[in-house]
């Protein structure tokens, strides 16, 4: 059985700055080093101190999960923890989670990791699932995979090839930003759903956000979303946590959700 090699520091770094359209000469003055200096450790013929290296990372803005595997390159112990949500280190956490979540009824709220998969949500997300296909919300749940498959809320959105591009773009900026091998899957795999959109409505907030405009059992709602990250975490699996809060668009939509609540 093959062993995956690591990826050596030099090159780990070297790929951060390209990913972040920077030269060596930038990122020297931004670290406040020399460009010899930081070519050697480039080319593996000089090792940084953990302090200079996570200086390098926080100068490309690299994800917590990355900086430890740049640590560990070096020979370094990792500087972030990976707890689960549930784990009891994390209790008070999931709790504030939970209160987001929960405070945002009647209007619909989800927590995701860094694959889209959602470790949390509201009873007011029923209004979104109640027509996707069981197969679908089977664990682990992926959001945007409920959001575009053919199975799941793409046959309800009303502003389908709008939505679709929204949600593509949104994951290249992802992808682009992290370089994570298995959101360029997820991206390659949404992309080629195909499914007969229905496109008869550009939505109330056209120029400003691009709504989910879904047509439910109880009726059409629509709706736009916000998206909450947690400032300063140190742990990894919360620096990846995201919460998406929904919100209706329009007062037709704020009525209806309310209603539907009241039941």
């Amino acid at each position: 059985m093959a062993i995956a090699q690591a990826v050596p520091l030099g090159k780990q770094i070297r790929d951060w700055r390209t990913r972040r359209r920077m030269s060596q000469m930038d990122l020297a003055l931004d670290t406040e080093i020399s460009t010899r200096h930081l070519s050697f450790i480039e080319t593996g013929r000089s090792k940084p101190s953990a302090a200079m290296l996570l200086r390098i990372a926080e100068c490309l803005d690299v994800p917590h999960r990355a900086r430890n595997a740049l640590l560990l390159a070096a020979g370094y112990a990792p500087d972030y923890q990976e707890r689960p949500l549930d784990s009891a280190e994390m209790a008070g956490m999931k709790t504030i989670v939970e209160h987001v979540l929960k405070g945002h009824e009647p209007y619909p709220a989800i927590a995701v990791d860094r694959h889209w998969n959602m470790v949390a949500a509201n009873d007011a997300i029923a209004i979104l699932i109640e027509q996707v296909s069981p197969t679908l919300l089977v664990a682990p749940v992926n959001v945007l995979r409920i959001a575009l498959h053919p199975d799941g809320l793409a046959p309800q959105i009303a502003n389908h090839t709008a939505w679709r591009t929204h949600i593509l773009h949104r994951l290249d900026l992802q992808i682009e930003a992290c370089a994570d091998p298995v959101l360029a899957e997820l991206r390659e795999e949404l992309a080629g759903y195909a499914i007969e959109a229905n496109d008869n409505d550009s939505g109330p907030v056209s120029g400003i956000a691009v709504p989910l405009i879904l047509d439910t059992i109880a009726g059409r709602i629509s709706f736009v979303s916000t998206v909450t990250i947690f400032g300063t975490p140190v742990d990894i699996t919360l620096s990846e946590l995201a919460i998406e809060a929904f919100f209706p668009a329009d007062a037709e939509s704020a009525a209806l959700l309310q209603r539907l609540a009241t039941r």
